[in-house]
């Protein structure tokens, strides 16, 4: 680290500062021609603030000019009308739409297609849990019907062999 030097160079003299004003108005009083001037060196010619407007606008020339806009705001209003416009036809359309929904409004061909392509994971007992039993009539499982068709897509698609139907035997 450097030294610092507590001795700067600058002394005063002694008692400086308590002479000061003694000294300042000797000094003052010893100069014969202190000239300060006896009126301003600025005037203003008579009615000068009357009559400013009248002649500057006599000198000013009264040709219009043509203003010529740094931007075309045309293609801003269009995109606010555009932006107005589907603002109101999306509200407009909506408007009349109802947001209730039921269970009805839903096809049963989704309702099977979310079951079947979905991995929900569910046992036929946890399935069972679900299902009211008291509301269940046999006539309601029975009046579905199977169709020939269906049980016959079902065996051709998940059978490997017809073998695995046990035909012959009558264990059952």
């Amino acid at each position: 680290m450097k030294k610092v030097h507590k001795n700067s160079g600058f002394k005063l003299p002694e008692n400086y500062l308590e002479n000061f004003n003694d000294s300042l108005l000797d000094k003052i009083s010893l100069q014969e021609e202190i000239k300060l001037p006896n009126k301003e060196g600025f005037t203003v010619p008579k009615d000068y603030f009357k009559t400013l407007h009248k002649n500057i606008s006599d000198k000013l020339e009264d040709t219009p000019t043509k203003v010529i806009p740094l931007k075309s705001y045309k293609k801003y209003y269009y995109s606010a009308i555009a932006a107005a416009a589907i603002v109101l036809l999306f509200v407009g359309i909506n408007f009349n739409k109802t947001g209730d929904y039921s269970i009805e409004d839903i096809a049963n061909a989704d309702i099977d297609s979310y079951i079947e392509y979905t991995d929900l994971d569910f046992s036929s007992y946890e399935i069972a849990e679900v299902v009211p039993i008291d509301n269940l009539d046999i006539t309601d499982i029975l009046d579905a019907g199977i169709n020939e068709e269906n049980i016959i897509d079902y065996l051709e698609g998940d059978l490997d062999s017809f073998n695995e139907l046990n035909l012959d035997s009558y264990g059952y």
